[in-house]
């Protein structure tokens, strides 16, 4: 839920800059490949002293990001298409033995 005016006007006279964005979307992309989406989220910018800090409300969806390699190496053991090594692997939550199998099988 976004601040009401009264808050953010106490936060301004504290010397905070208090600032609504208005997000369609926000990505946060993990180390693992594994993105964060949050769709329509409520974004507040604070600043304040040089520094800036966002905060994001809203329920996350989470997404596991294919790897180019791992897909290219699914095609190569088992012939399939690209689509099929995908698909595969989006089945099998990105374990590559287990997509070889499922293809092979």
């Amino acid at each position: 839920m976004y601040m009401d005016k009264n808050t953010m006007k106490m936060l301004q006279r504290m010397g905070l800059r208090v600032e609504e964005i208005k997000a369609k979307r926000v990505v946060i992309e993990q180390e693992d490949g594994t993105k964060l989406v949050f769709e329509n989220p409520q974004v507040m910018k604070t600043s304040m002293q040089g520094q800036t800090a966002y905060q994001i409300v809203g329920a996350p969806k989470v997404e596991e990001e294919l790897r180019e390699e791992d897909i290219e190496l699914v095609m190569q053991k088992t012939g399939a298409s690209r689509e099929e090594a995908v698909k595969a692997l989006k089945e099998a939550d990105g374990d590559i033995a287990e997509a070889i199998l499922k293809l092979m099988g």
